[in-house]
């Protein structure tokens, strides 16, 4: 049997501007929200390389890049472009009543 599934609201649709990006920290998670094409993204915001922090990164596309040490990362699946199994967590989202909602429990998911 599995366990219900559990939203977080963590921001509002104003905090996250067009084309932009918010640094959310529910339950001491450190996660990055992204917001291209309309959609909106939640990855984790700290390289497993040495940690540092991505929401610093540049960003091309649908790809971001590392400020540390230039490891690019899809945004919507979390994989680093050159080691598909390395990878950043996830987080699935949902936008309600202008709010942003994460599904914390569950890192690994895609958008949607």
């Amino acid at each position: 049997m599995s366990e219900p599934v559990e939203w977080l609201a963590v921001a509002s649709e104003q905090d996250l501007r067009k084309d932009g990006r918010l640094v959310v920290t529910p339950n001491g998670l450190s996660i990055l929200l992204l917001r291209l094409d309309e959609q909106v993204y939640a990855i984790g915001n700290h390289c497993p390389h040495l940690g540092c922090p991505i929401a610093r990164g540049k960003i091309d596309g649908f790809m971001i890049v590392c400020p540390c040490h230039d490891w690019t990362f899809d945004i919507r699946n979390g994989e680093l472009i050159i080691a598909q199994e390395i990878t950043l967590p996830t987080y699935r989202v949902k936008i309600d009543t202008q709010q942003i909602y994460l599904q914390i429990g569950q890192p690994g998911a895609s958008n949607g």
